[in-house]
């Protein structure tokens, strides 16, 4: 895959960084698109990539982190902020477009300018940050659980149109991850990772938060071959968060043996 290239938006940290370190140890030629500068240069020196400056809200941005990209094989739309927080009478409207902007509407500008790129050739994976927030109630901020859903709507819409230009479009859920942009939230500091990770309830299944690297091989994945019949799913990074919450009690304890 050493030809191949791909592109990670919110690359500079957490789980966008991790991603770009597995794909660029997958074989690609990785462009860190952030607007963090030194967090996202740092990145692409590491990972022998490229820093590019990107706005998501800004389609020229995108547009442009496109073009340089040249022959595109992998897009992983990651930027996303928690944005908009608080009880709904008290949301701002500005905060909320915000979050939209950034959420949803980048989201949308991403996959226009892939999916531009990527159908001349007749391949390419575009893999989009969902979250549990987008589909179970009560997970997340408002405005943010409102765009993960809108996201999750918008990959099955183009996963059905794009499919027969040899284009996959899938998302990828993360569950409860320890990252600079949960820390902010938790710890109301970016870099105290382990303020986060102790305010966070352990997983049920795994009895500990997830790490950005727990995401990072299913985007491998996702972009791989071998996921070549795959478009339009959802693949669950969240220890059975979602679909799997329970703590089976009718198959343990005076259930056991029956």
């Amino acid at each position: 895959m050493a030809d191949r290239s791909a592109i990670v938006t919110g690359g500079a940290s957490g789980i966008g960084a991790a991603c770009a370190e597995r794909l660029a140890a997958d074989g690609f030629r990785v462009l860190v698109a952030d607007v963090q500068d030194e967090l996202g240069r740092m990145v692409a020196q590491r990972i022998g990539g490229e820093f590019v400056r990107t706005d998501v809200t800004r389609e020229d941005d995108i547009e442009a982190l496109v073009d340089r990209a040249g022959s595109l094989d992998v897009f992983f739309a990651n930027a996303g902020v928690f944005g908009a927080l608080g009880p709904i009478e008290q949301t701002v409207a500005d905060d909320a477009d915000r979050t939209i902007a950034v959420n949803l509407r980048g989201t949308l500008l991403c996959l226009k300018h892939a999916v531009r790129v990527m159908r001349p050739r007749g391949r390419g994976s575009i893999i989009v940050t969902a979250s549990p927030g987008g589909i179970v109630g009560g997970v997340g901020p408002h405005v943010y659980s409102a765009t993960k859903a809108g996201v999750a709507g918008l990959v099955r819409s183009v996963a059905a149109e794009v499919r027969e230009y040899g284009i996959r479009v899938n998302s990828v859920v993360p569950g409860a991850i320890v990252s600079p942009m949960t820390a902010a939230v938790l710890a109301d500091d970016p870099a105290d990772l382990d303020a986060a990770a102790r305010a966070m309830a352990p997983s049920p299944l795994v009895g500990r938060p997830g790490a950005p690297g727990d995401v990072a091989g299913a985007v491998s994945f996702l972009a791989s071959a071998d996921s070549a019949f795959v478009t339009g799913s959802e693949l669950f990074a969240d220890a059975g968060y979602t679909n799997a919450p329970g703590p089976a009690s009718f198959a343990k304890g005076k259930f056991a043996g029956h």
